[in-house]
């Protein structure tokens, strides 16, 4: 998927302006990044767009623990927008995610992240109890 696909499939998903998607995915990815471990950062980082590729690029080797509610309240203040528009937004990046990455791929993210992100991810029913860090 190309960029400005990406950015359209998330400005679609929250009928908004291609400009406030992009800052809510480069804000999601680069939270995203610092979540998950490095290694599997880097993974997803080689998967996006080029234009997206730092923003998924990790900070440091260990992910850092953090629940739902810091991630959505992270994705707010780096994309500028309020918590709820944060939290659709985020749902949007990882369904668009869903869509452009081989699903193998997009499960190893997944996976990495607590249950308590499944929901949000559409994920839960395909975890069965699985748990991440």
């Amino acid at each position: 998927m190309e960029n400005s696909e990406f950015i359209g499939s998330v400005a679609r998903r929250l009928r908004t302006s291609p400009e406030q998607a992009t800052a809510i995915t480069r804000a999601t990815l680069t939270t995203l990044a610092e979540r998950i471990d490095g290694g599997e950062a880097r993974d997803l980082s080689a998967l996006l767009p080029d234009e997206l590729r730092a923003y998924a690029f990790a900070p440091r080797e260990k992910a850092q623990r953090f629940g739902l509610d810091v991630f959505v309240q992270q994705v707010g203040g780096r994309a500028e927008v309020d918590e709820a528009t944060a939290e659709a937004g985020v749902r949007a990046v990882f369904d668009t995610l869903r869509e452009a990455l081989p699903p193998g791929d997009y499960d190893d993210v997944v996976t990495h992240l607590p249950a308590e992100f499944w929901e949000l991810t559409d994920s839960a029913g395909r975890y069965d109890g699985r748990r991440g860090g």
